[in-house]
């Protein structure tokens, strides 16, 4: 049985309680079964473990168990890495990790900023607008019935302010 994530395929899902070690070079997610549906809760990587109590001596267990209800609930699904690099099974995770944002990963999750900037209404009479390319002052070109054109005097970049 395999169940896939994203473009990878991974091999099970089966109960947490069916596993047995050894485990080498794998990205591993913990699930959920919720009737007929997996929820992914956890990922992890492990380079190799020969320890029966692996998953249960991990400090997200509690958590694991938490939100799936019970440890009934706890499935395991593998994507077994053998000829991969520690980097090529970080890069499988983040992407996993990014996308799906598992519950018991929130300390793993980046904060995503946004690509642009926010600035406060100003007035155009009281405050001047720097622009945000060059710095330069930005004069007001044509003012329309809602809002007023900008333009640049350094590099003719043109920004729109709503009139307030």
């Amino acid at each position: 049985m395999s169940i896939q994530i994203l473009q990878y395929e991974f091999l099970g899902p089966i109960p947490l309680k069916e596993w047995g070690p050894p485990m080498e070079k794998l990205v591993y997610l913990i699930l959920s079964r919720d009737k007929d549906k997996f929820n992914i809760i956890y990922i992890g990587d492990c380079e190799k473990t020969e320890d029966k109590a692996f998953f249960e001596q991990n400090p997200n267990y509690k958590c694991w168990v938490e939100k799936s209800g019970s440890e009934k609930s706890l499935y395991l699904a593998i994507l077994p890495l053998f000829e991969s690099s520690a980097e090529k099974r970080q890069n499988v995770f983040s992407k996993i990790l990014t996308h799906y944002k598992p519950l018991c990963n929130a300390a793993d999750i980046p904060e995503t900023k946004p690509d642009y900037v926010v600035r406060s209404s100003e007035s155009t009479d009281s405050e001047k607008i720097s622009c945000l390319c060059c710095g330069a002052e930005m004069k007001p070109e044509k003012v329309l019935e809602k809002s007023t054109l900008f333009r640049c005097t350094g590099c003719g970049l043109s920004d729109t302010k709503i009139n307030s």
